[in-house]
């Protein structure tokens, strides 16, 4: 799931919320919505090799 911040950046959290916190996991911050993007992939693709 990717998010704009208010500072323009993009952050890429977790699909699952934790139920300690009742958060999502933060899995990195990008300049651009394409950076973000293409790590999302990296990270399915890891989650699935």
């Amino acid at each position: 799931m990717i998010r704009k911040l208010k500072s323009g950046e993009y952050r890429i959290y977790s699909k699952k919320i934790n139920p300690k916190t009742g958060k999502r996991r933060n899995l990195g911050t990008f300049k651009t919505l394409k950076a973000a993007k293409k790590h999302e992939g990296e990270i399915e693709f890891f989650k699935r090799r």
